[in-house]
């Protein structure tokens, strides 16, 4: 509905101004001469461009309304006006919309856990099923404060590896981009002076300028290429089998391949055990877990495990045959189906494996940090050096 900006006199002669919502500017004369005024201007306001890519909620967002939620309902407040509270007071308006539209769903007969089955995008399957087994065990506050923590848990893992990612791709980029601009625009300027002086040019020196001279006549073809395959793995990763081979390829990496294979045991363990002790069945409860596994081979394991259950067979096989999960971990899984504390036991899992992702991300930043400064100091040295040789070359001859 468009938006109309009004001026106005009341019957009093007090000028009056302001905006309104209204189907036409018709209408808004209406409703204005209802209220008794009398309209000297009406012109409509001009949309604000709003473009956004995806729901614009963050998963921060979706954590604090779960603690705020928690604590409010634990409180004793009733359902409604807990929702109407926070639809009021969520930072993201997009979430503010979708809560309000929770709470006239619940307002109306339905259930939370239907209501917040309605908006997939922001409350995922885990957090459908956490609720709604809240609410059949009538333990609703008690599942709210596992999902809060549960969801900052995972958050703070999810930053850690995103952490140690960003570090090492940024350096790379802006070392692949600094050498680019040497070949690109500094190294011509020394060739157009070795040609007018007519020098012989050592080894080193004439790749440097045919890799300098291949930059030039080729960037354009370069740039799209690199843009053409990055969007051929995109489109591969989103195939069953491309997105198999990636992930796999993901967890042989050196060092980064460690650190994936250590957070994807910890938020399996972490999403399992808090299914689990929320009252969720163990089918249902692998079911969401290989559905936010976040890795195929992972998702594929916890798959196999499922049909083992469903054929009165152990968890502990295909997770085993997996070649994801470390021996350690399978044989306390082993144990916890044994003696009935399997929520009890992955939970011990993923805080031990959350410890370990701090551990693996301080290795691989330190470890990645000296060999960029080498490689890149390397390059960049290199390039000076070859176009500084054949000054010598010329300084002696003058001499």
């Amino acid at each position: 509905m468009p938006v109309f900006e009004y001026k106005g006199k009341s019957v009093s002669g007090t000028v009056v101004q302001g905006n309104l919502k209204a189907k036409s500017r018709v209408d808004l004369e209406r409703m204005l001469r209802s209220n008794r005024i009398l309209v000297t201007s009406v012109s409509r306001k001009p949309s604000d461009l709003n473009i956004r890519i995806g729901t614009g909620i963050k998963k921060i967002h979706i954590s604090r309304f779960t603690r705020q939620f928690a604590t409010m309902i634990g409180a004793g407040l009733p359902m409604v006006q807990c929702l109407d509270i926070l639809s009021q007071q969520m930072e993201a308006p997009e979430l503010r919309k979708i809560v309000g539209e929770v709470k006239e769903s619940v307002q109306s007969g339905t259930t939370l856990s239907e209501a917040l089955r309605k908006h997939k995008k922001v409350f995922d399957d885990l957090y459908v099923n956490m609720v709604e087994a809240g609410e059949v065990g009538g333990a609703l506050d008690t599942i709210l404060v596992r999902l809060a923590n549960y969801r900052e848990k995972a958050d703070a893992l999810t930053r850690k590896v995103k952490g140690a990612l960003v570090y090492p791709i940024v350096v790379s980029i802006v070392a692949i981009g600094v050498t680019i601009a040497m070949l690109k625009f500094i190294v011509p300027v020394f060739a157009k002076m070795f040609s007018d002086l007519g020098a012989d040019l050592p080894g080193p020196t004439l790749i440097i300028l045919g890799l300098s001279d291949f930059i030039n006549d080729y960037f354009l073809v370069m740039v799209l290429g690199a843009i053409a395959v990055f969007t051929a793995i995109k489109l591969y990763g989103k195939t069953s089998k491309g997105r198999l081979n990636l992930d796999k390829f993901k967890l042989m990496l050196p060092a980064l391949g460690t650190l994936i294979r250590k957070s994807s045991v910890a938020r399996f363990s972490r999403t399992l055990g808090t299914l689990i002790s929320s009252g969720v069945s163990i089918l249902d409860a692998l079911d969401t877990t290989a559905r936010t596994a976040g890795n195929r081979v992972v998702h594929d394991a916890i798959k196999k495990a499922t049909i083992a259950i469903a054929e009165g067979d152990t968890i502990t096989g295909p997770l085993k045959e997996s070649g994801v999960f470390p021996p350690m971990v399978v044989q306390m899984i082993s144990v916890g189906e044994k003696t009935g504390g399997l929520d009890e036991m992955l939970n011990k899992i993923a805080d031990f494996y959350d410890e370990e992702v701090d551990a693996a991300v301080t290795a691989l930043t330190s470890l990645i940090e000296p060999v960029v400064i080498v490689v890149m100091g390397a390059v960049i040295g290199g390039i000076l050096i070859a176009m500084y040789l054949p000054m010598f070359d010329i300084i002696g001859k003058i001499g």
